[in-house]
Formats: structure tokens, sequence, C-alpha cells
């Protein structure tokens, strides 16, 4: 189960996101970093599938990454909207990788929306809004 080798361990501050991960960031796609997950023993439901919860937080790990990574000094989001769907399931042992788009970014507000993909499908879109301050 080895990590891509484009793809290095994301050191997001500790908290809530060392339990659901870990995740990774890989080189730049059209401008925004894609954040991948290896499906693992603790994301797995009672049904030997990734939990619908593993799922849409990496949508919202993913989308909110390329918004507080879009500017320097960096942003600092707030989910206001997500919304995923649910495509396929994912096992355990899948990679996936989340690839977002930043559809507009205001002076306050981000639009987002992209997929998350095991190898050549799609299974799940997601789109989000978040809130920010800049510095």
């Amino acid at each position: 189960m080895a990590i891509p080798s484009s793809f290095a361990r994301a050191d997001f501050t500790p908290g809530f996101l060392d339990h659901g991960g870990p995740y990774y960031l890989g080189p730049a796609a059209e401008g925004v970093r894609v954040v991948g997950l290896r499906i693992m023993p603790h994301h797995i439901n009672y049904s030997q599938a990734a939990h619908g919860g593993v799922i849409s937080t990496l949508a919202d790990v993913a989308l909110s990454h390329a918004v507080y990574d879009a500017e320097r000094p960096r942003l600092t989001p707030s989910t206001v909207t997500l919304t995923v769907n649910y495509l396929a399931g994912a096992r355990l042992g899948d990679w996936l990788e989340a690839r977002v788009r930043i559809d507009r970014l205001g002076g306050r507000t981000a639009y987002t929306s992209g997929g998350i993909w095991r190898g050549e499908e799609q299974i799940a879109t997601m789109s989000g809004v978040f809130a920010f301050r800049r510095p």
C-alpha cells in the first residue's frame, strides 16, 4: 500500500484531522494541489466500505486547503456550505485523490468545486463555499 511518490504527508494542524487521515498533498493540477487519502481500517464502516463521513471530510479538507493556499499570506477559510454527492464506494486500501477548482475567489467568500477519484473512476462530486478574512 505505498503512497504515490509524488505525494508528501500533509502537516495539517493537530486535532481532528489527525484522526481522519493521514492526508497527503500531491502536485498541483491546474494550479490547485491534489489531496490524497489511503483508505485504512479506521475509515471503514459496518459494510466494509469507507464511511461517508470520511469522504465528506476529505472533500472539506481538499476544498478548504485550496482556498487556504490560494494567496500569500495564506487565507484562513471557514466552511459555510459543503455538498457531497456519492457516486461509488471506496474500499480498504483504495487510494483516493480529491481534485479541486476554485470557481470564484471574492473579497470574503470563495466558491469551490471538484471531485474525488479512485484511479480513473470518479466516486464523488463536491462543492463548497468558504468565508475568510484576509490578514
